[in-house]
């Protein structure tokens, strides 16, 4: 059977460049046995696996078609609530007045917006596996807004370039009580550090990051 396997930020590099490879595999194969095949791009990276957007143990099953994603260290579904759920990765500079204006509710009493800047170098590159990043975000921001009781939540992240002192994270919230918004974006900005297969790139080199956290 054949599997498209995705490679990011370190692993890319490894691999000469090239953000895929193909494999093909008996019938049967499980992320295993696909590990084994490419274990001198992952040797000495801890990495997590993921079937067509979804995080993987090294024992699922594969298909013929699936993609597999290999996760290094990140540095960096309909929604269940009613509330408003904004999510988006950009290649361009981020703004918090959008932001501000998109979780504004008349029943919320707070608003708290976060923002994580480039520090301490010109510039720092981001990369995404997006189109699992975006859904994951937006099952976190989904999550805030249920457990915290949030009116509404946003959340961007800047892909590409990000010079110094500009945003590469955005994160807003609005709840009827500071407490819960304090709270919610705490919750979003942390999960989307430790899970968010977004990788970060300083001074041309990769960003030393957290294996992601795969909840079960």
């Amino acid at each position: 059977m054949h599997v498209r396997v995705r490679l990011f930020a370190i692993l890319r590099d490894r691999a000469g460049g090239s953000d895929q490879l193909e494999l093909e595999l008996p019938d049967g194969a499980v992320v295993a046995d696909a590990l084994e095949r490419v274990r001198p791009l992952t040797d000495g990276v801890p990495v997590v696996m993921a079937i067509n957007h979804e995080y993987a143990e090294p024992q699922a099953a594969l298909h013929s078609g699936d993609e597999l994603a290999l996760i290094p260290p990140v540095s960096g579904g309909d929604s269940p609530s009613a509330a408003a759920v904004h999510v988006r990765l950009r290649n361009e500079a981020l703004s918090v007045e959008p932001l501000r204006e998109l979780v504004r509710d008349p029943r919320a009493g707070a608003i708290i917006i976060f923002e994580g800047v480039t520090r301490e170098v010109s510039e720092l590159e981001y990369e995404a596996y997006v189109e699992m990043a975006e859904r994951q975000i937006a099952e976190i921001v989904s999550a805030a807004v249920e457990r915290h009781g949030l009116c509404a939540a946003a959340a961007e992240h800047r892909i590409g370039v990000v010079p110094l002192s500009e945003p590469s994270v955005v994160v807003a919230v609005s709840a009827p009580h500071r407490a819960e918004a304090f709270a919610g974006a705490r919750e979003i900005i942390d999960r989307i550090k430790s899970q968010v297969p977004i990788f970060k790139q300083e001074e041309g080199q990769w960003v030393k990051g957290t294996t992601p956290t795969v909840e079960r």
